[in-house]
């Protein structure tokens, strides 16, 4: 039966002295509330009220067992309080920094319906697993191998001036083969990862490029200054080069991309956003 139900309702009753009131002030139809209390009273084996009078008058049984009733009834009250906080209780979730401001927003709004009220922590790979592991955020979109995650953003290189090729060769930047100064390939933070980072340094030295002239670089805005103001090329999505006005191709000889899962206490809660998720990672459909 519904213990909780039924008590809600004798307390209800007792207190107005009237099942119509008693009724009204649990907010329940009149049959409602007499129907519970019956099943309270067939639950308990005893009669809570005597209904030989036109008032709700307490049995010596109901006396007794009325101020436990109560307690029931705050402890219900203070319960349900408590799940509304916590479904309002905002979902701090780590993200890469390469997620826009707008596709977060987006998110965000999507979330809100769902009763789930995302705030966003940008850290990059390392950070955000360490931000899981000790509980500072509830979610966090960390940094897999492509064919281990959920999202897949595709890697290519993007500068300034639009290549005529379809792909980019790292050969091609070689000392000697342009006849201008030697152009860098430069890797943001958010791909300084061994899955992604060492077969492109292995590609490098396999076509004979000299270590510096592909390297990680301090931040997305230092990368992203260098190329700006020369032939340097970026490392980075199809959708960032077109935030950053770049000019993308895919890299020739290695075929990056990176690889993203959800992980944390709330993990299951994000995948239901998967869409919009994906749309801040400049994930491609």
């Amino acid at each position: 039966m519904d213990l909780i139900g039924g008590c809600r309702a004798f307390v209800s009753v007792s207190e107005a002295g009237s099942f119509t009131a008693g009724a009204a002030v649990a907010r329940i139809p009149q049959p409602v509330a007499s129907r519970r209390i019956a099943a309270l009273e067939r639950h308990f084996g005893e009669r809570l009220f005597d209904r030989s009078t036109r008032r709700a008058r307490l049995t010596p049984f109901g006396r007794d067992v009325l101020p436990s009733a109560k307690r029931l009834v705050r402890l219900a009250d203070t319960l349900e309080h408590d799940a509304r906080r916590a479904r309002l209780r905002p979902m701090r979730v780590a993200v890469p920094d390469t997620c826009g401001v707008r596709e977060l927003a987006e998110l965000a709004a999507e979330a809100r319906p769902l009763e789930v009220h995302l705030e966003f922590r940008i850290a990059p790979p390392g950070e955000r697993a360490e931000l899981v592991r000790t509980q500072e955020v509830r979610a966090a979109l960390v940094a897999v191998p492509a064919d281990e995650g959920a999202w897949t953003v595709p890697l290519g290189l993007a500068g300034v001036a639009a290549p005529k090729a379809r792909l980019v060769h790292l050969e091609t930047l070689r000392a000697g083969r342009s006849g201008g100064p030697r152009r860098h390939v430069w890797i943001q933070p958010e791909d300084d990862v061994p899955h992604i980072r060492d077969p492109l340094l292995r590609a490098r030295d396999a076509v004979g490029l000299p270590p510096a002239q592909v390297e990680v670089a301090g931040s997305l805005t230092e990368a992203a200054a260098a190329v700006f103001g020369s032939t340097d090329l970026l490392l980075c999505s199809r959708a960032q080069a077109g935030e950053l006005g770049l000019h993308w191709r895919p890299v020739g000889e290695v075929a990056p991309a990176r690889g993203f899962a959800v992980a944390g206490e709330d993990a299951e809660r994000l995948r239901g956003l998967s869409a919009a998720v994906g749309r801040c990672l400049g994930a491609e459909a």
